[in-house]
């Protein structure tokens, strides 16, 4: 079976595990975790970064430090993971849907401005595929509202936007280390905050509340409960790991954007397919690559026909309108023209650091063999 998804492994993990333990330090913000913050400073440019234990928590973390209340409307995207909804639920917000574009399969920033009420408080636009959403436009328009921007970068680590990193544009920024992600740490994320003034926040956040990371750093004697707080440090121990990826973060970028490069050349020549598009101004990660079939039903029948010859290709999210949760927590606003439609033809292909060479070209002339 040609894997999906197979998670880094570069080396060095074992080792760096090995020393986390001897350490005597497996906890929260010890050797490793200050290396990922550090990385992550110094290759975005934001103003701190700090690890947690998923994207998840990185949302969460947001959601409090933007002071979400019950009843503000926060607008997304319905074609992402349930964690972009769940972390603003949490704080009693009501989730307002727009459709994407058909192209990037990213929010549509047209549809934005129409979907603000005087009691939206937050956009949050999800990077597809480590593809950018038009910013720009973004911005702009939470300028004009006075709108706090927390961008879900989950699947964005090293990719750009007219040269700046994703999740280092909006207020907060928020990273996935999960296993299927470029950058893994098993279970993990980051979040990036973009706003000096809200870093101590932030730590006391991360930190049950208390003002922890003031008295490790020797700024104060005693340590106390000073605000509300949850614990999101990860442990050392995974931070370990995902440090021997972020130190060879470039070896794996270029190997995942030649498989992406082998799969666009060789694929290209379907004229049944859509393939992927990159803006102009986005310089992507090659997190994932994916086809749009002509329907569900010959999705369908593709994934089969893969399966069929020891390939794994899945889809990916249904539109968070649709389910339960997104009904009851959320509505959708305007016309649902592109994000089921579009969201029923996406399939991903397998892609992962080390896959090789005739793994690759096996699922390209596979898909091919579907298509005579």
């Amino acid at each position: 079976m040609i894997n999906f998804n197979i998670p880094p492994f570069l080396g060095n993990e074992t080792e760096y595990i090995k020393r986390a333990v001897m350490n005597k330090k497996i906890c929260g913000d010890g050797e490793f975790t200050k290396k990922c913050n550090s990385w992550i400073e110094q290759n975005t440019g934001t103003y701190k970064a700090l690890l947690t234990t998923s994207c998840t928590h990185a949302l969460e973390m947001a959601a409090i430090l933007s002071e979400i209340q019950p009843g503000d409307e926060v607008i997304m995207p319905s074609y992402t993971f349930v964690s972009t909804a769940d972390a603003f639920v949490m704080k009693g917000a009501k989730i307002v849907f727009v459709d994407i574009r058909p192209d990037t399969m990213n929010i549509n920033e047209n549809l934005i401005e129409d979907a603000i009420t005087e009691r939206t408080r937050a956009i949050v636009p999800v990077h597809y595929a480590g593809v950018s959403c038009e910013m720009d436009k973004i911005m702009e328009i939470a300028k004009k509202y006075k709108l706090i921007v927390v961008e879900d970068a989950a699947q964005g680590v090293k990719s750009l936007y007219k040269g700046r990193s994703l999740g280092t544009i909006g207020d907060y920024g928020c990273y996935s280390f999960h296993e299927t992600k470029n950058y893994s740490m098993g279970e993990g994320g980051a979040l990036l905050i973009n706003n000096s003034d809200k870093i101590e926040k932030a730590e006391i956040i991360r930190e049950k509340g208390t003002n922890r990371s003031k008295f490790f750093r020797g700024q104060i004697d005693k340590y106390t409960w000073v605000d509300y707080g949850s614990s999101y440090l990860p442990s050392d121990i995974n931070a370990a790991y995902l440090w021997a990826q972020l130190e060879n973060s470039d070896k794996i970028n270029d190997y995942r954007l030649n498989v992406w490069n082998t799969y666009y050349n060789g694929l290209s020549d379907i004229k049944e397919i859509t393939l992927p598009v990159v803006p102009e101004a986005c310089t992507h990660n090659a997190h994932m690559f994916y086809i749009k079939t002509k329907d569900l039903q010959e999705r369908t029948d593709l994934i089969k026909y893969l399966k069929e010859n020891d390939i794994q290709a899945v889809f990916h999210y249904i539109p968070l309108h649709s389910s339960p949760a997104g009904k009851k927590y959320g509505y959708f606003h305007g016309e649902d023209i592109y994000t089921t439609k579009e969201s029923e033809r996406l399939l991903r292909l397998p892609l992962y650091y080390g896959i090789s060479e005739k793994d690759v070209k096996t699922v390209i002339n596979t898909i091919k063999e579907f298509y005579k």
